[in-house]
């Protein structure tokens, strides 16, 4: 090229290109509207975003972030969309109309906590950049300043202060659900933990399904006389009276995902103590039993033939008259799922007459699948048997239960109550439904444990043995 070319290029003006900052401006400035808009603009466009209780929900967002609001519960039934909602798209809009704005986001683990980051930082970094030296999920910046830290329920989290603090399903499951220590570790994180990471007057989300009365939200609630008062939106699956909906007593809360028939057969699957907690937000207390007398009015003289059984021992470890009985079932599925219940023995034995039945049993019981709970002596009981030749080859094995009793008796009692148990004739029926209608409360619980050991058996399949019958 000449001189004169050159010069002549270099005279020209060259067309305007957008500087990524100059973008991020741009995006930062649409995403300034109102959170409901956001919503709307970044939302899953297969989702509908104006719905009765994403509208009611929004309105109480407003609150916290004109700092009317300091403390807020949301209680909503599974896969409704609270998530989606308030953990994701508030949290991503509250930093990228602010991007010096710090979040502390916590769930039940690191794993979900992290997942639930990164979704947010994929949001923000559409509107303001994020810094490239600290970008990890558990912990992420705007260059601005601002950003989140990811955190599972127990995990520290020093030297982090937050403007809000959003805590998204604290309780992984029911069998941490049911446990004292795992509730008094999570009401102590949050105190410990969480709370003193607060800035000033910030303010803290807490949103969950309620699984027991004693979860961190039902604390909370009972310290509200004393201590600081919560903003509570609760939102059951079917509407009861007086709903801050205005819905009819019935009405489902999302029908077109989940129609009042889609719940009820959920009702049916999961029993009424985990519907009315999960589903209905209202957590019953244990005190009023599990199991109810009508649930096991069916009683049958003979199971189908060839149904693949298990056998669950309890073993108590003495013969003391106010000791444990050692108790022992036998459980088959059969058609239509009916759950059949037979063979019941309650007695208190040494260990050698345990050692006696058990052989007997497996000797006697073709097409059963033989469980001993490996507490206690469960496990020795079981080596003893097979290394002894009695039992070598035999389908028996000791269970490692890690589940409290009530959480198991919980995997059979939505069978019971839906009237899908059926008792096979027998002396052992009155003192299994005595001691099954005052459990946890009765003084002995061996039968029902025995029961709750052959069900998770079937339940597993336990196909190294069952495949062999």
């Amino acid at each position: 090229m000449t001189r004169k070319a050159t010069k002549k290029a270099a005279e020209e003006p060259r067309p305007k290109v957008a500087a990524p900052e100059k973008k991020k401006e741009k995006r930062q400035k649409k995403a300034s509207k109102t959170f409901s808009v956001f919503l709307k603009d970044t939302g899953p466009r297969k989702w509908k975003w104006d719905l009765p209780h994403q509208r009611y929900i929004c309105e109480k967002l407003d609150a916290v972030t004109s700092g009317e609001a300091k403390r807020l519960m949301v209680f909503m039934p599974p896969r409704h969309g609270k998530s989606e909602l308030v953990t994701i798209r508030y949290a991503a809009w509250r930093i990228a109309t602010e991007p010096t704005f710090n979040i502390i986001l916590a769930s039940y683990n690191q794993k979900l906590a992290n997942r639930f980051s990164r979704r947010v930082k994929r949001i923000v970094e559409q509107f303001v950049p994020i810094a490239n030296d600290r970008k990890a999920a558990d912990e992420w910046e705007t260059t601005a300043g601002g950003g989140m830290r990811a955190v599972g329920v127990g995990g520290g989290i020093t030297g982090f202060g937050a403007g809000l603090v959003i805590i998204d399903d604290p309780v992984k499951n029911r069998a941490e659900a049911e446990s004292l220590v795992r509730r008094d570790n999570a009401s102590l994180w949050f105190n410990d933990d969480i709370y003193t990471r607060l800035e000033p007057e910030a303010p803290i989300i807490l949103i969950q399904t309620r699984w027991h009365e004693d979860d961190l939200a039902g604390r909370l609630i009972r310290e509200m006389d004393e201590g600081e008062k919560w903003d509570i939106v609760n939102l059951p699956a079917l509407a009861e009276d007086d709903d801050p909906l205005g819905r009819k007593p019935g009405e489902a809360l999302w029908p077109e995902r989940f129609s009042a028939a889609r719940l009820a057969t959920v009702h049916r699957r999961q029993g009424s103590y985990s519907f009315e907690a999960l589903y209905q937000q209202r957590p019953i207390p244990r005190s009023g039993g599990l199991f109810k007398r009508e649930w096991f009015e069916r009683i049958v003289e003979n199971a189908p033939p060839d149904l693949v059984w298990a056998r669950g021992y309890d073993l108590a470890i003495s013969t003391d008259t106010r000791a444990d009985y050692t108790a022992s079932f036998r459980c088959a599925f059969g058609p239509g799922g009916i759950l059949y219940i037979a063979d019941g023995f309650r007695q208190r034995l040494t260990y050698t007459q345990q050692r006696r039945f058990i052989a007997e049993r497996i000797a006697s019981e073709p097409k059963t699948l033989h469980g001993v709970e490996s507490a206690l002596h469960g496990q020795a009981i079981v080596q003893d048997l097979i290394a002894s030749g009695a039992c070598r080859g035999k389908p028996l094995r000791s269970v490692r239960v890690t589940e409290d009793k009530w959480t198991r008796a919980h995997t059979w009692a939505p069978i019971a109550e839906v009237g899908g148990i059926a008792l096979v004739k027998g002396s052992w029926i009155k003192e299994f439904v005595d001691e099954a209608c005052a459990f946890p409360a009765s003084p002995h619980d061996d039968q029902v444990d025995a029961v709750s050991l052959a069900v998770s058996m079937l339940a597993a399949r336990d196909r190294k043995f069952l495949r062999t019958f």
